[in-house]
């Protein structure tokens, strides 16, 4: 049995070109399915999605330094190369300098360039969690997920108005005292349109 090299529970980028394979959303998704060996062939009937892509992907993913190869798997006359990803979250560090191609494509994108810094700033926030957290107590955490139908600019409108008066509802309700962070939780709260495989946007 061949030795495998331990998986990292934290990958902290080291390179713009690391940071830009992490913002493909295919990339993402097959790096967080390669906690364990897999072949292209496995990983292609796991997302859906051609083998030859798939390897493509993965050769690219190799290239930065964010999956290696674990070894080999004789199938019938065949021989597949086993990939595994090398972490299983990864953080961009706050000091990390975007390539000018991002920036300017950032630039032209304000909202998106928000939607980065957000999930920049949940990255950092959970790994300093799990740092701080003791190994046998739970984080009090929580993440919610669900899609909206909105076809046009007066749908997103009018649900960016019905939603900005509940949360301020809640967030009144709840809203921590001026000054104090001793029982402060971080909400954060996006919307984007939902890019299905076939390339088609719909609202998230």
């Amino acid at each position: 049995m061949e030795h495998l090299e331990p998986i990292l529970p934290v990958y902290r980028l080291e390179t713009a070109e690391q940071a830009l394979a992490l913002l493909n959303p295919k990339r993402a998704d097959m790096l967080r399915l390669l906690d364990e060996p897999a072949s292209a062939s496995e990983l292609a009937r796991r997302i859906g999605e051609p083998a030859q892509k798939v390897n493509y992907h993965l050769k690219s993913l190799e290239k930065v330094g964010l999956v290696r190869r674990s070894g080999t798997r004789q199938v019938k006359n065949l021989v597949e190369v086993l990939y595994r990803a090398v972490a299983r979250t990864y953080v961009i560090p706050d000091a990390f300098g975007w390539p000018e191609e991002l920036r300017s494509r950032l630039k032209t994108q304000g909202a998106l360039r928000h939607l980065v810094s957000a999930a920049e700033q949940i990255r950092n926030d959970a790994v300093r969690l799990m740092d701080a957290a003791d190994e046998t107590a739970e984080v009090p955490s929580a993440a919610m997920e669900f899609e909206v139908d909105l076809p046009d600019e007066a749908a997103r409108e009018a649900f960016i108005r019905a939603y900005t008066e509940a949360v301020k509802q809640v967030a009144g309700k709840f809203r921590a005292p001026q000054g104090s962070k001793e029982h402060a939780f971080r909400v954060m709260a996006v919307i984007y349109p939902q890019i299905e495989a076939g390339g088609t946007e719909h609202e998230r």
